[in-house]
């Protein structure tokens, strides 16, 4: 933010100006980041007209869930829209057995919460203001109910946040001394609530915590790592906000004691012990229980510019293309050893091409994607969970919870290469919606692709990410002269000069990723921090090497090895190379 408005898309010398001091520029590995995330994301100024290019689908799909929710379960959390009634399912999240549940809890309102940032997106500034006048005066979260610490988090903490920067923006949303920082001081009130999760001999955080009374004496030690490792976006903002460190503090202490028990292989398991600090899963992949861990250590970068975040983001993703790649496919591995452990493609996959697109990584992402529509295609939705080695749906988990994770990789791919292939996804995805999960009384969710049998629930993220990023892929107005991070939850945040840390001069002109031309100017991947050999772009200027997001090095610099282990994956087919029995590393398995 530059005197107190959003900034518009800038220069990388001016934002070189910015960060640094005056007349001593000083170049910092953050800013060519920063201005690739925003060569991905601006949107393009002569846009689809979007009513000639799609009828509207986009937009009646969130307000016929919106319009059903408001009408036959506001305040309540979330609709059921098969019988046009309600549950109160905030202690519901992420509770499989559904133990320990409220008995007087009579909701939170969290579908109106997370509809907030889709209304101010799709331009109606009446229904917002509505929203947030209820909110402001009705809602509160001194209640005997025991919350998930992450759901909560990225729904609820995330939606406020969002919504109170949106109400304050330059754009005078609001009509003028009506709104008051209400929703700040209820996101404050709920990251206080927050706070007694993280007294543990860790300092990461349990997941549950009863928003009145704090963690039970007989709480479960066990979370995820997305549950201790996904909470830095919103309460590092809340922080910044308030002026209080306590949010960002506790967040930054789990996120680094959890990324202190990485293996020698850089890579994370599923499931820990809070107590111990040891692990209870060692298998993981890029899937549940793991997925917005790798999301937000590269979203933290941008937002707030902290170097940590990067140097974790760097050494996770490269270990996750070294061991949990197969070509197109993402499949689980040991922590331990990087072997094999199940290899099933999950629903909850389908972000990591959206976060590819965010480092550059567009070839690697575009591959995935397609694999990943292939699979919507064949079933009509994509299913929770798809076994790759016998390309059979698991037997259990055959549902389809009206999950975003699809199109908001294909909102970010569009945005990046603008192919209208991506429309037609779009398109596919909205059809497929409205023909299989629309009823009268809203969208529900599909309990088994096979048959198209349907459940009775519409989850609050399908108003917060699902709709919205269908509707961005039409229409990405909203986004022209700004800059915005969203979160897990699809709650945008914006890119401010002001959160970000002045890091010192630490990089020189070599280390930066791109290669000029006479034409244009080149980037390669964010993730270039050495040269490769692999990779040569010749231009006017002789020939530039750099390399790709995929690239891991041999072992040795004379590409000799004795094993398959010591060598790495090809930077230009992001095949893995293969030790040849002359004791050469290559691509030598066709």
């Amino acid at each position: 933010m530059v005197n107190g408005q959003f900034g518009s898309p800038l220069s990388l010398s001016l934002w070189l100006f910015l960060f640094g001091s005056r007349g001593n520029v000083v170049e910092k590995k953050i800013l060519y980041v920063y201005s690739l995330f925003l060569k991905l994301i601006q949107p393009t100024h002569v846009s689809f007209n979007l009513r000639t290019l799609h009828p509207g689908n986009e937009i009646i799909l969130f307000y016929h869930a919106y319009e059903n929710y408001m009408k036959h379960a506001f305040p309540h959390d979330e609709l059921k829209p098969l019988t046009k009634s309600f549950t109160d399912s905030l202690s519901e999240l992420g509770n499989l057995k559904l133990q320990h549940l409220p008995r007087n809890y009579n909701g939170s309102a969290l579908t109106l919460i997370e509809s907030l940032s889709s209304l101010v997106i799709m331009g109606n500034n009446t229904e917002f203001e509505r929203a947030v006048t209820w909110l402001s005066e009705n809602l509160t979260f001194n209640i005997d109910a025991r919350i998930n610490l992450f759901e909560c988090n990225i729904r609820v903490l995330g939606g406020l946040i969002s919504a109170h920067i949106l109400a304050t923006d330059s754009t005078n949303r609001l009509v003028q001394g009506c709104y008051k920082n209400q929703l700040l001081n209820l996101a404050e009130d709920l990251g206080r609530r927050f706070l007694p999760a993280f007294d543990t001999p860790t300092g990461l955080p349990y997941a549950w915590v009863n928003l009145k009374y704090g963690v039970m004496e007989d709480e479960t030690p066990e979370t995820s790592t997305s549950g201790c490792g996904s909470l830095i976006l919103e309460m590092g903002a809340l922080s910044r906000l308030t002026g209080d460190p306590r949010y960002e503090s506790a967040a930054l202490r789990a996120l680094r004691k959890l990324w202190s028990m990485r293996s020698s292989l850089n890579l994370l398991g599923t499931t820990l012990d809070v107590t111990t600090g040891e692990w209870i899963e060692y298998s993981s992949g890029i899937g549940a229980g793991v997925d917005s861990f790798y999301e937000y250590l590269c979203k933290a970068y941008i937002l707030f510019g902290k170097e940590d975040y990067w140097r974790m983001f760097h050494s996770a993703y490269l270990a996750v293309q070294k061991y949990f790649r197969h070509g197109p496919w993402y499949h689980e591995a040991d922590m331990r050893t990087g072997k094999a452990t199940y290899w099933q493609l999950t629903s909850l996959q389908a972000f990591w091409p959206g976060l590819q697109v965010l480092v550059g990584d567009i070839g690697a992402a575009n591959s995935s994607h397609r694999e990943f529509f292939y699979v919507w295609k064949k079933f009509g939705v994509i299913p929770e969970r798809y076994l790759l080695d016998h390309q059979m749906l698991h037997p259990t988990e055959k549902y389809y919870p009206l999950r975003p994770e699809l199109a908001e990789s294909t909102f970010y791919l569009y945005q990046a290469t603008k192919d209208p292939w991506y429309i037609q996804v779009g398109e596919s995805i909205v059809n497929s919606l409205n023909l299989y999960t629309k009823v009268k009384g809203g969208f529900a969710s599909v309990r088994d692709v096979t048959t198209m049998q349907l459940e009775d629930h519409q989850h609050s993220f399908f108003l917060a990410e699902t709709c919205k990023y269908l509707y961005l892929l039409f229409d990405d107005s909203f986004l022209v002269d700004r800059n915005y991070i969203f979160t897990t939850e699809g709650h945008p945040l914006p890119i401010l000069s002001s959160w970000h840390e002045r890091l010192p001069a630490a990089y020189i002109p070599t280390n930066w990723t791109y290669a000029k031309s006479e034409q244009q100017t080149r980037r390669a991947s964010a993730m270039s921090l050495q040269v490769c050999p692999a990779i040569a772009l010749r231009s006017g200027y002789g020939v530039q090497q750099v390399e790709s997001a995929c690239h891991i090095p041999d072992s040795r610099a004379d590409h000799r090895c004795f094993g398959d282990e010591e060598c790495g994956i090809d930077s230009s087919t992001c095949r893995r190379r293969s030790c040849s029995m002359a004791g050469y590393c290559g691509l030598w398995i066709q």
